[in-house]
């Protein structure tokens, strides 16, 4: 449309299991918090590393479109403090977590570890794939 909007379509955010028609209503979220892959092993990252990190294409789980209030509701906090709404979601949301802090070879902390050891105890069978990013 006029001046480059968008002027139709929808984008579903499973952080919430909703779809939205208006694009503002929503924001490209890093899975993994930029604050937390800093305390997690960023912080001794050269700024070409963390320029890589912030914007990586290289795999459809480390960027995702969600609702904006979903993503200020998370913050940059871990799986520890905070999970998606959807609860359907979640153990992709924990598989996925783990996947892009493996990627990008990020610690995992103890009360993190556990929370995501809680959430795939209800994931029978979820596999977790790997490319390695660096």
């Amino acid at each position: 449309g006029a001046r480059c909007l968008l002027t139709g379509g929808s984008w579903y955010s499973p952080y919430d299991d909703a779809y939205f028609t208006v694009a503002r209503s929503l924001d490209i979220d890093h899975l993994v918090p930029l604050a937390e892959a800093w305390d997690s092993g960023a912080s001794t990252w050269t700024a070409g590393e963390r320029e890589a990190y912030a914007n990586d294409l290289g795999d459809t789980r480390a960027l995702i479109a969600v609702s904006a209030a979903s993503n200020r509701s998370k913050s940059d906090q871990d799986p520890a403090t905070w999970q998606p709404p959807a609860t359907g979601y979640r153990c992709t949301y924990a598989t996925d977590w783990i996947t892009v802090k493996t990627r990008w070879g990020l610690a995992i902390d103890t009360t993190e570890q556990s929370a995501l050891t809680g959430i795939l105890a209800d994931c029978p069978n979820t596999p977790i794939e790997v490319t390695l990013a660096r």
